[in-house]
């Protein structure tokens, strides 16, 4: 019996998954991965964007979901904002897993 030699198939190639980036930071994403919506899901947002946990964490330590909605539904409000600016020039320069404790300050 012969054996056939395999050509180059296009199914054999693996497809690369796009690299994820942080929708906050822009850095690439780590081994831990967390969907916010820019609008809350309480208040009919239905779209998500990938973020790190530490991201995640400090957007809702710093505005309730009505403030989410109503004035920082976007990464540009959100990096207007003082708090969150120093907290993305803080991290920058971080691995993409660096967890640290963040404090609520709503």
């Amino acid at each position: 019996m012969a054996r056939k030699i395999r050509d180059h198939y296009e199914a054999d190639e693996v497809l690369a998954e796009p690299e994820l980036s942080c929708w906050l930071c822009a850095r690439p994403m780590g081994n831990v991965t967390e969907w916010h919506h820019p609008v809350p899901k309480s208040r009919g947002g239905k779209e998500r964007q990938p973020v790190h946990p530490i991201c995640h964490r400090t957007i809702h330590a710093n505005f309730t979901n009505s403030n989410l909605e109503k004035r920082f539904a976007t990464a540009e409000a959100l990096l207007a904002h003082d708090e969150i600016g120093r907290f993305v020039d803080w991290i920058a320069n971080k691995p993409p897993d660096f967890n640290a404790p963040t404090k609520d300050r709503r």
